[in-house]
């Protein structure tokens, strides 16, 4: 017999700002969520205050049980998470499950990622779609299995990537795309209108999607002036591609590339002190539009080389 998607018992789990909207629409829609995971409180900002996940902040407000476990194998944990009874979970940006969790349900566990598998699979899809300058990319519903973002897919969306997004600006696209495509997954497959598909990659080349480090970040100003600035836009607003000016660390949000023959080193800096600063690279010059030097707050160019004087 097929269930109402809408009597389904489901566990959701979840961390960041990005499962807030899948968590808001399971619950805007009538779907029965009867528990809530989400990271333990952890300190952070400058005063490291004790910070609850945006997704218990909505939990809370819900009245929803809630579980916070700092071990995903911890037998408390396990035994209270068995007694919610879960028929399906839910999981959107939170960790990696034991197969003691994903294996639990009957209906097994759906994830939403944000690409298009199998290409990007990883913690930072989004980012590194940017990063290669693709021209597109969307969203994925997949039930788990053991390894990361490989199990077999049930609903893709595709979306085309503008000149003028950047990561801040496709993070919010594909979070509210996100939420919708996870929500007909959700009554699509409870009434088995999917058929499960598995992941075909023999022979393809695959690109990946790694953990951002510092180092991500760093511009080489060698590299030509479009894969600089989709580096900038890959890390725009956060965590931010950054170099070096006047020895200090210079964080830039929005760049203009602008493609020439140049006859200075990469690297060079050129600027008019009033209403422009831009630097040399491999094919042409990447001029600085927002931009925040270690210590300063961020700013557009013209206020801040008004106020600066170069060494």
């Amino acid at each position: 017999m097929i269930k109402d998607p809408k009597s389904i018992r489901i566990v959701f789990m979840g961390t960041p700002d990005f499962a807030v909207a899948s968590l808001q629409a399971l619950l805007d829609q009538g779907f029965n969520v009867v528990g809530v995971i989400t990271a333990p409180d952890k300190p952070a900002g400058r005063g490291l205050e004790i910070q609850q996940s945006p997704v218990k902040q909505l939990a809370l407000s819900y009245k929803l049980p809630l579980l916070q476990p700092v071990k995903l194998k911890d037998p408390d944990f396990l035994e209270q998470l068995k007694a919610w009874k879960p028929d399906l979970q839910i999981v959107v940006a939170f960790r990696m499950l034991p197969e003691v969790v994903w294996g639990l349900p009957a209906q097994g566990t759906i994830n939403l990622h944000g690409s298009l598998l199998p290409n990007y699979r990883g913690a930072a899809p989004i980012n590194w779609a940017l990063i290669n300058g693709e021209k597109k990319t969307g969203v994925t519903t997949f039930l788990l299995k053991h390894e990361i973002d490989t199990g077999d897919l049930l609903l893709q969306k595709e979306i085309e990537i503008e000149e003028a997004d950047n990561f801040g600006s496709l993070y919010n696209k594909l979070k509210l795309m996100g939420a919708a495509v996870l929500t007909e997954t959700i009554e699509r497959y409870v009434q088995n209108e999917i058929t499960p598909t598995p992941q075909f990659n023999a022979g393809q080349s695959l690109k990946s999607a790694p953990k951002l480090e510092k180092e991500t970040g760093a511009i080489n100003w060698n590299s030509t002036v479009y894969a600089i600035n989709n580096l900038i836009r890959g890390l725009s607003p956060l965590p931010g591609a950054y170099a070096k000016l006047d020895g200090k660390m210079l964080k830039i949000y929005y760049a203009v590339a602008i493609e020439e023959k140049i006859t200075v080193e990469p690297g060079t800096i050129e600027t008019d002190g009033k209403n422009y600063l831009r630097f040399a690279c491999q094919d042409g010059w990447l001029q600085l539009e927002e931009i925040q030097l270690e210590g300063k707050k961020r700013m557009k160019t013209i206020p801040f080389l008004q106020g600066y004087r170069f060494s």
